[in-house]
């Protein structure tokens, strides 16, 4: 399925893959390589992947604030070998959301930001709601939106209204595109919750044993809510042609079996998430977590407890089996060209969904490949689903901000020193920093050795400046790197050099040292 949005000249092209989980607190899986499609041809240049309910805990919650979670850490020990970089990655509670690039692309990734919005328990907790990461991909703004959205058959316009108010509350400190429907690609998926109508159990799973998904579209309350809001009709979403994705039985492929069983309201064979209120880390580090805010943590966390039990006395679960639904979906939406005026409003007309009117400089298009579950996975009554696109573009621009280069022979046995020009004036700042990376490494903060850029005063265009990177700092053992300019007030590295090799020190000739001998860390 392809949306087209431009018709001079041919774009570079990009593929885009896709996931969106709701993992129901399960520990990942040991291999997640079919899920991203590592071989896939052409090859991925960004990954994008929405997890919801995640384990959200109150201790596991704070113990993820200190280090990165067990899933993001899966996702980027089978991403950085293959050489992407983790972006950037927002949570909030269960909800997380995870941006990946091949290297090369990472100068031209700017201007990342990222929001969330609580939708829960009246708007005050987060075990319902979005988040979001926005910026610019060669100059092309494009926003990711990761929901989950309010549950059960009945909650139809509420899942509509929580959408809508997400997109109106949703801010970003950026001048041109403050809003997500601002963007020029706005992508919206993850556990929307919208089920299939009408239709009986008995029916739901015959149809779907008997290969006619087709029958149960007109039911799918997303595709009907389509039809009646204006505001969902500029979304794009591909053919739904895989087998509804919830409610599966755990480490199955049959749909749900079980019957359940309350204690107080609660099911007993199933995890009790509860929210806690989004504390936010500062870039590149771990929070440190303060006693005051592990005291916060758990008041908040024993207060929505229980509200939780007194929410489940007041709305008990049914106790019947689901209906299979596809609650799993991958949407996305193009800007209109002439966004409508309040007369449009008043005379109910539509905007064109294209965003190229012949003499757009800079058009996009957006081509899905691929639209599909993948039914091997079986930690979450969900399954994973997947979405392959080819964004096809005409770069705004493709110079880097920053030129770095090593000077000379890099080895521990001696200070090396490294040049850094900027090659184009934007917000440059005395904390922007550069970092030694090793080629294959998995973020912005997983660098060797950094060294800040010059403090005293900002550098003028074109001025090369060198700095000197202490031999301590050196890795011992030979090895390819690169050297990155991270920016802070654009949240990302606007210059890599090319990769370079560290020659190994004569110590570590001498000794004999390998990897392991050096504090168990490739140095």
């Amino acid at each position: 399925m392809s949306t087209r949005r431009f018709t001079n000249g041919r774009g570079d092209k990009y593929r885009l893959h896709m996931v969106t989980w709701n993992v129901a607190t399960a520990e990942p899986p040991e291999d997640v390589a079919s899920l991203l499609q590592l071989n896939d041809q052409p090859p991925i240049d960004l990954y994008v992947i929405g997890l919801q309910e995640v384990n959200a805990t109150p201790m596991r919650f704070i113990s993820d604030l200190m280090a990165e979670d067990s899933w993001s850490h899966l996702f980027m020990d089978t991403l950085g070998p293959k050489g992407f970089v983790k972006v950037t990655s927002v949570r909030m509670q269960g909800l997380l959301l995870l941006v990946f690039a091949q290297m090369m692309h990472l100068p031209f990734i700017r201007n990342i930001q990222t929001t969330y919005t609580r939708t829960g328990i009246f708007g005050y907790w987060g075990n319902k709601g979005a988040v979001s990461v926005r910026f610019s991909f060669y100059g092309h703004m494009v926003c990711f939106l990761n929901c989950h959205l309010a549950a059960h058959m009945h909650n139809a316009l509420q899942r509509v209204d929580e959408f809508e108010y997400i997109l109106e509350t949703q801010d970003f400190d950026i001048f041109d595109t403050p809003r997500v429907l601002d963007h020029k690609v706005v992508f919206w998926f993850g556990d929307l919750n919208f089920r299939i109508e009408d239709h009986g159990l008995h029916f739901v799973r015959s149809s779907i044993n008997g290969g006619r998904l087709n029958l149960l579209w007109s039911k799918d309350q997303l595709i009907m809510m389509k039809k009646k809001e204006p505001f969902l009709q500029e979304f794009d979403e591909g053919p739904l042609n895989f087998k509804p994705t919830y409610k599966f039985d755990r480490k199955a492929d049959t749909y749900d079996t079980s019957s359940a069983k309350t204690w107080l309201g609660f099911k007993t064979n199933t995890v009790a998430v509860l929210p806690l209120t989004m504390y936010r880390p500062r870039p590149l580090q771990r929070c440190s977590t303060t006693f005051h805010f592990l005291l916060t943590s758990l008041f908040w966390g024993m207060v929505c407890f229980c509200l939780g039990a007194w929410y489940r006395e007041l709305n008990p679960p049914s106790g019947k089996k689901r209906k299979p639904a596809w609650t799993d979906r991958i949407l996305w939406r193009i800007k209109p060209k002439n966004l409508p005026s309040e007369e449009d409003d008043n005379d109910d007309k539509k905007a064109s969904t294209s965003t190229d009117n012949g003499q757009e400089e800079y058009p996009i298009m957006v081509i899905q490949n691929t639209y599909t579950s993948v039914m091997s996975y079986g930690v979450s009554d969900h399954k994973p689903v997947i979405g392959n696109f080819t964004l096809e573009l005409k770069k705004c621009f493709d110079t880097q901000l920053v030129h770095l280069a090593p000077v000379g022979e890099w080895s521990a046995d001696q200070n090396a020193l490294l040049s850094y020009t900027i090659l184009e004036d934007f917000m440059s700042s005395t904390w922007d920093w550069i970092g030694l990376y090793k080629v294959g490494f998995k973020s912005a903060s997983d660098y060797e050795t950094f060294v800040w850029v010059r403090e005293n005063e900002l550098p003028e265009v074109n001025e090369v400046i060198e700095k000197s990177v202490d031999k301590d700092e050196i890795p011992l053992l030979s090895g390819e790197y690169v050297l990155g300019y991270y920016s802070t007030n654009l949240n990302s590295i606007v210059g890599l050099s090319d990769s370079f090799q560290i020659l190994e020190s004569k110590h570590a000739a001498m000794e004999g040292l390998v990897a392991k001998d050096i504090n168990g860390i490739d140095k």
